[in-house]
């Protein structure tokens, strides 16, 4: 029952964002170009409804055709979440399952981003010969390389410049020396924001899958599964997963892994207090979780992935973990927990796939509680004045990542292919 009532809220959801003339667009209108809250993320939702058979392929169309009404950014102001990229992808999924549709605006928007893609490359690696400490922005799956890396696996898996984005990442993973310390290849002086922040001294490691290392984690793992290998990439893993060991923290009720590493915490070996905060896709266990399985995949190394889907398991089922959720979206919400779960249970061994199923039910009860009317929880999730009807965190990607926990099957556009999660 509460599989299926998800699923209503899904339908729900996608019946009131039907006509991108019509709907209530809210925050989405003053973020048009962008993945995470505009135009391009709702039309995601059409876009794997039709492909599923759950849904028209005019809504979807008509969802592109209003995101593509102005020009897009490109460039330097572009990133794999912002501009032509965000639209790339949603096009993307779109033009998979419609051979022909949209070719030459693909090809217009893949020129772009491979130009930018070669520009940003040449950057980072001028940056890690002269010994400087990397931008989040360089990386990060959300606006840097690791992004871009995404797209470009699910686009042409043999393409050179994905092979270059790989090349980059393994890189990335090498220490460097810098201040006279010994410091992952990945640390930046700023804070999680990405910009200078007092309370992070000397910068951080930052851990997560929107903008630290557990993207760049996936992303290798993923690569490697599709059989694209770049030299050194699985020695680049090891030290990855080498990391992510070293800060884990056993609580009694399984491990846990930090947001970020601070300086002082680096220099102690020991995490300060207030460390560790909630599971979600963006940071904590959940998506680490999910990039050492697919880690573990890659690597064929069997007792790591039943340790990832055990920590996994107890950050979806454990009362003090789930009390810091505040919310249900994809980002840090718990359909987001619910579409990880549903992920990492299509792939999991069989010791685990049980229990990693018999948490989803719950996750989406707390979505959308049985008894609740999908057409009114809809409208509140559209009309709520912060999130909106957006992808990462709004009313959209909650409906996605309840669609695939509520079918069984798994997504048939590869929306989430930008989270790294598969």
């Amino acid at each position: 029952m509460t599989t299926h009532t998800a699923f209503d809220l899904a339908a729900a959801v996608a019946d009131q964002l039907a006509d991108p003339h019509t709907a209530h667009l809210g925050p989405a209108t003053a973020h048009r170009q962008h993945l995470a809250h505009g135009l391009p993320g709702i039309a995601l939702l059409h876009i794997e409804r039709a492909a599923a058979g759950l849904g028209p392929w005019q809504r979807a169309h008509d969802w592109l055709a209003a995101a593509s009404r102005e020009p897009f950014t490109s460039g330097p102001d572009s990133h794999p979440f912002y501009g032509a990229p965000a639209f790339a992808h949603a096009l993307a999924r779109a033009a998979d399952h419609l051979p022909g549709a949209y070719q030459r605006a693909l090809d217009t928007l893949d020129h772009q981003m491979i130009t930018d893609v070669n520009l940003r490359l040449d950057a980072a690696h001028h940056r890690i010969d002269a010994e400087l400490l990397p931008a989040l922005a360089e990386f990060d799956t959300i606006r840097g390389l690791t992004g871009y890396g995404a797209y470009l696996l699910r686009r042409d898996p043999g393409a050179t410049v994905l092979r270059a984005v790989l090349d980059y990442c393994v890189r990335l993973t090498q220490p460097i020396t810098h201040d006279g310390e010994f410091l992952p290849g990945w640390w930046t002086a700023t804070g999680p924001s990405g910009r200078p922040d007092d309370r992070f001294p000397g910068g951080h490691a930052n851990n997560g899958m929107a903008h630290g290392i557990g993207g760049v984690l996936a992303l290798l793992a993923l690569a490697a599964r599709r059989g694209t290998l770049v030299s050194g990439h699985a020695a680049a893993l090891g030290r990855m997963l080498g990391w992510l060991d070293r800060w884990r923290e056993d609580t009694g009720r399984g491990p846990r892994w930090p947001y970020w590493i601070t300086r002082s915490e680096l220099r102690t070996g020991r995490l300060g207090p207030s460390a560790l905060g909630r599971p979600s896709w963006c940071y904590g266990t959940a998506g680490l979780a999910r990039a050492q399985q697919l880690a573990a995949l890659a690597l064929g190394e069997t007792r790591r992935q039943i340790d990832a889907e055990n920590a996994l398991v107890a950050a979806l089922t454990d009362p003090d973990q789930l009390k810091a959720i505040t919310d249900n979206g994809l980002c840090h919400g718990f359909a987001g927990l619910a579409h990880i779960a549903a992920r990492a249970a299509d792939d999991a061994h069989p010791s685990t796939v049980g229990r990693l199923r018999a948490a989803i039910p719950l996750l989406l009860a707390v979505v959308h509680p049985p008894g609740t009317d999908p057409a009114h929880t809809a409208a509140t999730l559209i009309r709520d004045e912060e999130r909106g009807p957006g992808f990462l965190d709004g009313a959209a990607g909650i409906a996605l990542a309840v669609l695939a926990p509520s079918t069984t099957k798994p997504p048939q556009s590869a929306w989430d292919a930008c989270l790294l999660v598969a």
